[in-house]
């Protein structure tokens, strides 16, 4: 009997109407995003932009002192991180909680298409002020930022490409889904760490990662982009 006890006890910590706590969890994060109001939407998603910028700085700078793809998304961790730690939005990042709350009934379509609609948005004014201090602070880092540029022009609309946009949002999403799935702020920044690795180290396809550095290779007067 005392097992059994025992047994619902923790159950019921685990679990509230059958859904899991990390699914809970979840939701919760999910709702409060769905639910933001357009100006703090559209702040955040700015600043998402920026901070991804910064991570993308990091990116090119190490690329360009070492010439090492993996090395360079190890210092592209950055911008996930502070994306994580600010709970800022980066398109696509993160998406994995609003509709984990429309699922569990707490938002609509209509809010999540108004959430990614103005996180693109913004990603990508937030990203461009900040590329264009980056072309202008840097010049050493145009030869590479155009490199850069040039892998997803090259590439562009193929099989290719498709097969690294998909993989970039699995890679996104099992992020999101590890840190939901932990208490541990550590584990949560490690999980952003390894995250940054497979897609900016493996050059994986990501619109507004890679929207960035075309236009910053476009506003360098790199050959060839635009």
């Amino acid at each position: 009997m005392c097992h059994g006890h025992d047994r619902e006890g923790s159950d019921a910590g685990q679990s509230v109407s059958g859904r899991p706590a990390a699914h809970r969890a979840a939701a919760d994060e999910g709702a409060e995003r769905l639910h933001r109001s357009l100006t703090v939407l559209t702040t955040t998603e700015f600043l998402g932009g920026v901070e991804i910028t910064i991570g993308l700085l990091a990116y090119l700078l190490t690329l360009h002192e070492t010439g090492s793809h993996l090395l360079a998304g190890l210092a592209f961790s950055i911008g996930l991180v502070s994306l994580f730690l600010a709970h800022s939005e980066l398109f696509t990042e993160g998406f994995y909680y609003p509709i984990t709350a429309i699922a569990a009934g707490r938002g609509t379509w209509v809010e999540l298409l108004r959430l990614w609609a103005v996180t693109l948005v913004m990603n990508l004014l937030g990203g461009t002020v900040m590329i264009a201090l980056v072309v202008a602070g840097f010049p050493d880092l145009h030869g590479t930022l155009a490199e850069s540029a040039h892998h997803f022009l090259d590439i562009g609309f193929s099989w290719q490409g498709a097969a690294l946009a998909v993989l970039a949002g699995v890679a996104i999403t099992l992020v999101t889904r590890m840190q939901a799935g932990t208490d541990s702020p550590t584990a949560m920044i490690v999980a952003s760490v390894a995250g940054a690795v497979v897609l900016a180290g493996g050059s994986l396809f990501h619109s507004v990662m890679d929207s960035i550095l075309i236009i910053g290779a476009i506003l360098s007067g790199a050959h060839g982009v635009g």
